[in-house]
């Protein structure tokens, strides 16, 4: 058994979960529209560009989720997956996955979207294992504060060693799909790294050192 590894956003996604939550609440007139969607913008180039910073950027983006209940947040989710998510997963990911299955492979996410946002979209996915940037809970209400490593850029590679030992898997002939230049490292760390509908700079990159470069679109 390998380890196969996803990034979901713009990879197995035709889109960014993240992006698209915030402007769900836009459109649900739950946040201010006009302040609201404009920071949405500057922090959305600030990740494509691979500047973004997480810390701030968690701060804006659990906000909304701190001053609401988990059953409210749970029913709004339920009408994003179905108005907005399923319409974003990738024409060929779903046989992505089914064909990595197939083989015995261990599947995991890895994302910088919070877990809230991500891991009903793992499950609608069919994957059981998600690594995902974590709010923090206290009394059981989220709150504005990273619960322990952001999963974004090196912290991502620091998630995966944690859950790699905590879960026994080996990175032996391991793979991982994704889209960003943000993960780097990470495609430089695995065995087989596949550029998936690459932005600018990975793809310059990919094709320099001979990487796979596909599509799921």
């Amino acid at each position: 058994m390998s380890l196969t590894i996803f990034d979901l956003d713009n990879t197995l996604l035709h889109g960014d979960s993240d992006y698209e939550w915030g402007q769900f609440l836009v459109a649900q007139k739950l946040v201010d529209e006009k302040e609201y969607e404009a920071a949405n913008k500057v922090f959305y180039e600030d990740y494509k560009n691979g500047t973004l910073d997480i810390i701030k950027f968690s701060e804006f983006s659990f906000k909304p989720l701190s001053i609401r209940t988990m059953e409210e947040l749970d029913q709004l989710h339920k009408e994003f997956m179905g108005e907005v998510i399923v319409p974003m997963i990738a024409t060929h990911a779903r046989a992505l996955i089914e064909k990595h299955k197939k083989q015995g492979d261990t599947l995991l996410i890895i994302t910088a979207t919070n877990g809230f946002v991500t891991r009903p979209i793992a499950a609608e996915l069919g994957i059981d294992n998600i690594l995902a940037t974590e709010p923090l809970v206290v009394d059981g209400r989220y709150t504005t504060k990273v619960d322990g490593t952001p999963c974004f850029q090196e912290g991502k590679i620091t998630r995966l060693n944690q859950w790699l030992k905590s879960n026994n898997e080996s990175m032996e002939n391991s793979t991982f799909y994704s889209d960003s230049i943000n993960d780097i490292s990470l495609l430089e760390l695995v065995d087989n790294p596949i550029a998936v509908d690459p932005d600018e700079k990975l793809n310059e990159i990919a094709s320099q050192r001979g990487w796979e470069i596909i599509s799921l679109r």
